[in-house]
């Protein structure tokens, strides 16, 4: 008998729902919300509010691409945690009213696990997949960590932040410049027209493996005060240039840690996962860094870097061969680590 799972993500601002059969994907469906870009950042009322309008149509639109039916179900996974609590208590009422009506079990997936684990998101048979223990560099606009992944059930936290994290640098630094939010995929784009050397900014000196992105935001702010002092349109006539040597500076920092993680622990396969991970520059060092090392690099589908529930359905997946499922009273929680 085949065993079929519906993912439900709905930890932030985007309400995602997909089906796996036996590890296979069959569909990935995604709602995102507009309403948030005038106000430069994710407002949770609105979020929660837009899940409860979305959650309904986006599962219907999975169920039907799979082209199963409801009742060939055998258990609905879903993010219960981190995230916006509204956002996500959506999703977890939403995942225990479906089990019930349809008899199934349910299987509460750490959103963190799932993007570690997107690696395992398969189309066919013959799709490659990261063997066991790999390094997995989770970055995103939350979380800046470097995992061991010793199975679907054992990860190790080697480093993380100590503040901020790399996504919310691209965010705020781009913020400062007028650009809209999310930031990030702007800096992208611009720094593609930039010179990467252009400007110099403070990175931090942080022991081992842990970083830290705040210095970083502050020596951009101040370099951005100080010569808007003596140039007004200083922003608008070097956009690319700070955009590139923003992004630069970052992937550098991040690419440093790695490195170190890499040596330390000997393992020869890195993947990277989360918001970041779509980042082109941050993509492509990453392959060359691994390529240069003769390491075997997992660099996810653009799809599957953002949130979305195909990566709560394949770690779902894993709980559901062990028979880990979850209890019907289980509470969504706002803050966990990996």
């Amino acid at each position: 008998m085949s065993t079929i799972i519906l993912g439900i993500e709905s930890s932030c601002d985007d309400t995602s729902a997909a089906v796996i059969k036996d590890g296979l994907l069959l569909s990935n469906a995604i709602a995102s919300q507009k309403v948030h870009e005038e106000y430069g950042g994710v407002v949770p009322e609105l979020a929660s509010r837009a899940h409860q309008q979305n959650i309904v149509p986006v599962v219907d639109t999975a169920i039907r691409r799979a082209g199963i039916s409801p009742s060939d179900i055998s258990a609905i996974a879903f993010t219960r945690g981190p995230g916006l609590l509204g956002s996500l208590l959506v999703g977890t009422s939403f995942a225990k009213g479906m089990a019930i009506g349809l008899g199934c079990r349910i299987v509460d997936v750490n959103h963190l696990h799932g993007h570690v684990l997107s690696h395992f998101i398969r189309n066919t048979v013959t799709d490659r997949v990261p063997e066991f223990p790999y390094l997995c560099l989770l970055i995103s606009g939350g979380n800046s960590q470097i995992i061991l992944v010793n199975s679907p059930r054992d990860m190790q936290v080697l480093g993380q932040t100590i503040d901020d994290a790399a996504g919310e640098a691209f965010d705020k630094c781009a913020k400062v410049m007028g650009l809209p939010y999310p930031g990030g995929p702007h800096i992208d784009r611009l720094s593609q027209e930039g010179d990467p050397k252009r400007f110099k900014f403070a990175k931090p000196h942080i022991p081992e493996l842990d970083y830290s992105f705040s210095g970083l935001k502050t020596s951009f702010l101040y370099t951005l005060r100080d010569n808007v002092k003596a140039d007004p349109d200083f922003i608008e006539n070097n956009k690319a240039d700070l955009a590139a040597s923003l992004q630069a500076t970052i992937i550098a920092i991040l690419l440093d840690k790695l490195d170190k993680a890499v040596k330390i622990t000997g393992v020869k396969t890195v993947a990277i996962g989360g918001g970041v991970s779509a980042n082109s520059g941050v993509r492509a060092a990453v392959a060359d860094y691994c390529a240069s090392h003769n390491l075997a690099a997992f660099i996810p589908e653009r799809a599957f870097t953002t949130d979305n529930a195909a990566m709560v359905a394949i770690a779902g997946y894993f709980k559901y061969l062990d028979g880990d499922f979850c209890a019907m009273d289980a509470a969504p929680y706002a803050r966990v680590s990996v």
